[in-house]
């Protein structure tokens, strides 16, 4: 009886054990797991970012500077097509494309046999006019002394009169027809008309050409002009001699100077533009004809407009943003821009921001909207470089 009593209390003893660690892992397991959500919550939550006053700025009214920027090829001021005086072929092409030519230097020849020959021709004509008219005059002088002495009418020494007068003319025509012979002789020779260098070499030796034909094309660089559309509406505060920068295609960072020489009268047909030529020296003639600038001109200060560092405006996907602090927590704010002075270093904010916010000046990656912030006090052992702000990992771009 003992035996089994004994045996019972161990049964029940044993269960009840069992239970209790049942019970205990239980409430262990729901333990561990609240504390594994309180961890996960506090993982999620973004962690507070420190800035200095440095990384910081506000949107301010200050003038902002104008500019207008312009674009277009280069061509010369000064440039010639060198055509054909003369129909016939061309005997000789004395320079090439890239040769330097002086102002009358020969450049082309015609042959001259048609030539000679028709100033042969004309000379023989001109000569046979001279003839006819002194036997005119001698003829007038006998009839006049014959009508002196009444041997002949006054009708016969008219007729003697006209001849002369035909004679005279037929002179003046022969002496312009040999002078237009003589002429197209000389224009047989062809001269460059001004200084310059051969762009382009039209005709080879040996090749007949008709009258007008093109030859040469000679350019002279030391003189560049680049004609450029600007808005009808800008062009009252443009005047001639105002300073221009531009910057050519293949030349990297170096700048010319330029200014505007004239300013186009009308606008431009099915369009409300107008052409500003901007002249520049090229004394070295290191730019070429038909190269590609761009440039802007600076136009008078605005009035005060609210504005920003343009390194505090960031753009992604074709939208401006900044980031501001406003309440203590770090804000994303899309913004509308205006005018831009990249000399100084400003653009226009014409998107209202909330009053008293602060703006990221710094750029800083991996930001996230609503983590907290604070702003820390500068101190005496402050770097002048902002330091990157502590929390999130974020790192200056």
């Amino acid at each position: 009886m003992a035996i089994r009593f004994t045996r019972r209390r161990a049964i029940t003893a044993l269960t009840m054990l069992v239970v209790a660690s049942a019970l205990g892992g239980a409430v262990a397991v729901r333990v561990a797991n609240k504390s594994g959500e309180a961890d996960a919550l506090r993982a999620k939550a973004p962690p507070t970012l420190e800035f200095v006053a440095a990384d910081l700025t506000a949107v301010e009214a200050r003038p902002l500077a104008r500019w207008l920027p312009v674009s277009g090829a280069l061509q010369p001021v000064r440039q010639a097509v060198v055509k054909a005086r003369v129909s016939g072929e061309v005997r000789q092409v004395e320079v090439r494309e890239g040769e330097s030519v002086r102002a009358g230097q020969v450049v082309a020849r015609f042959d001259t046999a048609d030539l000679d020959a028709r100033v042969a021709e004309r000379l023989g004509a001109f000569e046979a006019a001279k003839a006819q008219l002194a036997l005119a005059e001698k003829t007038r002088a006998m009839n006049l002394r014959l009508l002196k002495e009444k041997f002949i009418s006054q009708n016969a020494f008219d007729g003697s009169d006209s001849g002369l007068s035909v004679a005279q003319g037929g002179v003046k025509s022969a002496d312009a027809q040999l002078r237009l012979a003589q002429n197209a002789r000389k224009e047989a020779t062809v001269t460059a008309p001004l200084a310059g260098i051969v762009a382009k070499r039209h005709v080879q030796p040996g090749e007949k050409v008709a009258l007008d034909a093109p030859l040469l094309t000679i350019v002279d660089l030391r003189d560049l002009e680049l004609a450029a559309i600007v808005p009808a509406v800008d062009v009252p505060e443009l005047k001639p001699g105002m300073p221009v920068e531009l910057a050519v295609d293949g030349y990297g960072e170096r700048r010319f100077a330029g200014r505007i020489e004239r300013i186009n009268p009308s606008t431009e047909p099915g369009t409300r533009s107008i052409l500003v030529f901007v002249g520049l020296s090229n004394a070295d003639a290191s730019l070429r004809s038909g190269m590609s600038a761009t440039g802007r001109i600076r136009i008078a200060s605005s009035g005060p407009v609210p504005s920003l560092p343009i390194g505090a405006v960031r753009i992604e996907s074709g939208q401006s943003y900044v980031w501001t602090v406003e309440g203590g927590k770090l804000a994303r704010r899309l913004v509308v821009l205006g005018r831009r002075d990249d000399e100084a270093g400003l653009v226009e904010i014409r998107t209202p921001l909330p009053a008293g916010s602060q703006v990221l000046a710094v750029r800083f990656d991996k930001l996230k909207e609503g983590a907290p912030v604070i702003v820390k006090a500068p101190s005496s052992s402050s770097n002048a470089a902002s330091p990157a702000p502590k929390g999130a990992g974020a790192t200056p771009a």
